[in-house]
């Protein structure tokens, strides 16, 4: 029986192959997909996220628009990694379909109750919409079976020395979705680093059709950033790694760790600081992503991504 998923994302090219390797995949059932601010502003991650699924041909899958800010900060884009568009690269035509009226904390609370059991949830962008369901909806926490989220990292940042994007956007909505005592697994920069796509995988892609082609011209712009930056042989695919877990869970090891945001500091805002040692006497609260199956992962990818045609 396939698992029943709701994906929150800020499309970012990672987001879109995330979305595609989620609707090429029997083993997931996509509920609807809701998006918030984090790669570029929400009407842009909106947009880019129906973009997908008609891409795929699965323009009925809902979208619905969330928050277009931080609980508290001011919002912030990664227009450097992922262009103006948010998925610049490809030509892709404006979307023919719109979001839902609802706004996504709503849409959200709603596919989850009518669920006929409990729903994955798996957010790739910041925690902001999942922090203001739990806090609007504290009901409906046992219709979520887990939450499998792409954002932070044990020893190491993206944005800052010390943050991940999708926590440091957010710290205080990340910090809440910590302390909820929901079954969370964080898939952090430790292991999608370890996971590289590269022109290889593209080329395979681009040979399988439309879609792949499109994947293989996103991957081409997005790892500009990743060899100017970090000089890296190929590029991370952070989002599609929270959904491969979900699809495989061989992929990853993870280990249970108690898990702390650092809302306050100067140099370490954004921070999750991950008890490796139990020196805090904290208890655990997340499954912390520790090592990866890279080829296996991007197999699987490519593999998926390249059915779509």
């Amino acid at each position: 029986m396939a698992t029943p998923i709701l994906i929150d994302c800020d499309p970012g090219h990672d987001d879109a192959m995330a979305l595609l390797l989620a609707l090429a995949s029997p083993e997931l059932e996509l509920l609807g997909v809701s998006t918030v601010h984090g790669n570029q502003t929400l009407d842009k991650t909106t947009a880019n996220a129906l973009r997908v699924l008609e891409l795929a041909g699965r323009g009925e899958v809902a979208v619905a628009a969330g928050a277009d800010r931080p609980l508290i900060r001011e919002p912030r884009v990664a227009a450097e990694v992922h262009g103006e568009t948010g998925l610049d690269g490809p030509d892709l035509p404006a979307p023919v379909n719109s979001p839902v009226e609802q706004h996504a904390v709503d849409f959200l609370a709603e596919r989850l109750a009518a669920a006929d059991r409990p729903v994955t949830l798996i957010p790739t962008g910041p925690l902001t919409n999942i922090a203001l369901l739990l806090a609007q909806h504290p009901g409906i926490a046992p219709q979520i079976e887990r939450i499998v989220l792409m954002g932070g990292a044990i020893a190491e940042g993206n944005v800052t020395p010390a943050a991940e994007f999708n926590i440091w956007v957010d710290p205080e909505a990340a910090a809440r979705v910590f302390a909820s005592e929901l079954d969370i697994t964080m898939v952090g920069l430790d292991v999608t680093h370890r996971a590289l796509m590269t022109a290889e995988h593209a080329d395979a892609l681009r040979a399988s059709g439309r879609v792949g082609t499109v994947v293989a011209e996103l991957w081409a712009f997005y790892h500009q950033h990743h060899r100017r930056v970090y000089d890296m042989p190929g590029t991370p695919v952070h989002d599609a790694l929270a959904v491969a877990h979900v699809i495989r869970d061989d992929l990853l090891q993870t280990q249970r760790r108690n898990v702390a945001i650092d809302c306050a500091s100067e140099l370490c805002l954004g921070r999750t600081v991950v008890d490796l040692w139990h020196v805090t006497g904290r208890e655990a609260n997340a499954h912390v992503g520790v090592q990866v199956d890279g080829r296996a992962f991007l197999d699987l990818l490519v593999e998926r991504i390249s059915s779509l045609g």
